[in-house]
């Protein structure tokens, strides 16, 4: 728990509005979101208020690329901590994965007041009851955001430059995931680029389950969910092989 109430604090430690930034952050990408691709490329939404579709995206991703790229630079970032006590290394990392999930949960909050807002005011928000699949999401989407950054934060002990590499890298997959426009917007022959993306069923699922917006597909789920525990199960058994040279080479 020091490490999740640590890595919780020092996000926005010293800053004006400290942790007001877990609110005003997805509101203001929402809005940019918004004016870019809803008004000016006036990308479709399928039916659903622009900006919840912008935020629903924006606060399931950034959990995502958040476990990713936080715990990618982990055990570089920990060196003198590893080199002063023995503890259970996948400890720090997990303890990301609590500490965002702390922030997804106030985000999270935030875009079901704005779905009440805009539901009392008639705009088309349709929850479904798969709802009750959040749990199932945020745990996939963690699993996922662990094993990438377990595998990206045991080649940095020996490759410095992916640290690089990753942030851009998100980024990028980013685009190739629904956050900003629905599946049903790809052309069918480059549809399959993005269904392959283990991300999409589960920001596809969240946006039918909060907004009745496109289509709930129960083995796209599951694909993720199996792709999650493959890059899990490489990402703790590369782990493993290379923790007895950790201090060596960080």
């Amino acid at each position: 728990m020091l490490f999740v109430w640590r890595d919780f604090v020092s996000v926005y430690k010293q800053t004006i509005l400290g942790p007001l930034w877990y609110l005003v952050q997805p509101i203001l990408t929402t809005l940019t979101f918004t004016v870019i691709f809803g008004n000016i490329a006036r990308l479709p939404t399928d039916g659903s208020p622009q900006f919840l579709f912008y935020m629903s995206g924006t606060v399931i991703w950034s959990y995502f690329a958040d476990c990713l790229t936080k715990t990618s630079n982990t055990f570089v970032n920990n060196t003198n901590l590893f080199g002063k006590v023995y503890f259970p290394r996948l400890a720090v990392p997990v303890s990301i994965l609590i500490s965002n999930l702390v922030a997804f949960a106030i985000q999270l909050g935030l875009f079901i007041a704005f779905m009440i807002y805009f539901g009392v005011a008639g705009a088309a928000v349709h929850p479904t009851l798969w709802i009750a699949l959040t749990p199932i999401l945020v745990l996939t989407m963690a699993g996922l955001g662990l094993g990438f950054g377990i595998i990206v934060s045991s080649l940095t002990t020996r490759y410095r430059d992916l640290r690089f590499l990753v942030t851009f890298g998100v980024q990028l997959l980013m685009y190739a995931t629904p956050v900003i426009y629905p599946v049903s917007a790809i052309p069918d022959q480059f549809r399959w680029l993005i269904l392959a993306n283990p991300m999409t069923p589960i920001v596809e699922s969240f946006r039918f389950a909060f907004l009745g917006a496109g289509a709930f597909d129960a083995g796209a789920l599951l694909y993720s969910f199996g792709f999650m525990l493959v890059v899990l199960l490489f990402g703790v058994l590369l782990f493993n092989q290379v923790e007895r040279t950790f201090m060596d080479t960080v």
